[in-house]
């Protein structure tokens, strides 16, 4: 599943091309792909034609386009999503286009958005803003702001702040992070307490801290807490950077090109192959339907010592 890093990626490929667009039609292929439209918020093709899209903003895996103040289209990838920008003349035979917006930019000119999704888990839908809890602008858009800018659509309202956001309060993480009794790694997929991180940078910041993703979140000092959230930082940026994780054609940017960060992975995918650090084969290991990668001998559980007493 796409996580921060490649979702940011395909952010700030549309937004140049997205921004003060105006939606001249829209094609709905399979519905499938419009399972989070709630119909209250009115027709999708009719509410979206003749739109105008204000921004790209993110928060953690998802992204949104205002279309008004208090309307905006969301983006959900889910395994396979993409959001292709294509001339209007693509060819039309992709038999995995879901969803296409036709628009008409005041200085690219015409131009295509689609939704192209194998799996269909992905979903665009029009949702309502609503202002954020804590008052801060609500994702990332690159400085772009607007009457919507302190507004959040209401299914993404939940979604906890990710670690690159200015407005990310590292004291409430590390607070809440003390008090779970969770494994780290479930911790840290827990997007109510902070969002953009999945299977891939969990293990990747794991394994760069030298911590077991069982180890209990409220045995870890806060120090060593601390140095999680700092190496969560330099993995996602790192692999922002890099375009993102492509270990197939599911992940692409809005060109259709993949990411490079693979080639950098230190954990993810690497049983079998010697730590990067210390040479012991890495190992594979079932976790929550999906799998955690480590290195057996840098990340071992520890688990806290018991009072003694009498």
């Amino acid at each position: 599943m796409p996580e921060l890093p490649e979702v940011e990626v395909v952010r700030a490929g549309l937004a140049p091309a997205v921004t003060g667009a105006r939606i001249a039609a829209v094609d709905v292929l399979d519905t499938r792909s419009l399972t989070r439209h709630d119909a209250a918020s009115g027709d999708f093709e009719a509410t979206l034609t003749g739109a105008r899209i204000e921004a790209a903003v993110r928060r953690g895996k998802f992204l949104w386009l205002p279309i008004s103040p208090d309307r905006a289209i969301v983006g959900h990838l889910g395994m396979s999503g993409q959001l292709l920008l294509r001339t209007p003349d693509h060819p039309g035979d992709d038999r995995h286009a879901r969803i296409r917006l036709h628009l008409e930019h005041p200085e690219h000119g015409e131009l295509r958005v689609d939704f192209v999704d194998q799996r269909t888990f992905g979903s665009l839908a029009v949702d309502r803003l609503v202002p954020t809890a804590d008052g801060e602008v609500a994702g990332f858009s690159a400085g772009v702001t607007g009457p919507w800018a302190r507004s959040i659509p209401a299914q993404v309202a939940h979604i906890a702040r990710d670690p690159l956001d200015p407005a990310f309060d590292d004291r409430a993480f590390l607070d809440a992070f003390g008090r779970r009794s969770s494994g780290v790694k479930r911790v840290l997929l827990d997007q109510n307490l902070v969002s953009g991180i999945g299977n891939i940078y969990a293990d990747e910041s794991l394994w760069a801290v030298r911590l077991h993703g069982e180890q209990p979140a409220s045995s870890i000092p806060r120090r060593r807490a601390r140095e999680l959230l700092a190496a969560v930082r330099e993995v996602l940026g790192k692999a922002l950077a890099e375009g993102g994780t492509s270990f197939d054609e599911q992940y692409v940017n809005v060109n259709g090109a993949s990411g490079y960060f693979a080639h950098s992975l230190n954990a993810y995918g690497r049983a079998g192959l010697p730590c990067p650090r210390c040479g012991t084969p890495m190992v594979r290991e079932a976790f929550m339907n999906r799998s955690s990668h480590r290195c057996p001998r840098c990340q071992r559980l520890r688990m806290p010592r018991r009072a003694v007493t009498g």
